[in-house]
């Protein structure tokens, strides 16, 4: 499984991502999203899951 694969999985319920190179062999992705908090549980656990991610963490908010 690949990040690709797995965004494009969660397609509904991504709004957005951006892809920075930080130098020659670290990236950093952040990705925004937008559905029940249950699924974005499963989508951020599924790609921190993925082979070569160092770290990851899923920040939500309620809207109203």
């Amino acid at each position: 499984t690949n990040l690709n694969n797995v965004q494009h999985d969660y397609h509904q319920a991504i709004l957005s991502s951006q892809h920075f190179h930080l130098d020659h062999d670290n990236c950093m992705e952040i990705i925004a999203v937008k559905g029940k908090a249950s699924e974005l549980t499963e989508l951020a656990d599924k790609l921190i899951a993925v082979k070569g991610i160092q770290h990851g963490k899923l920040t939500m908010s309620r809207a109203d």
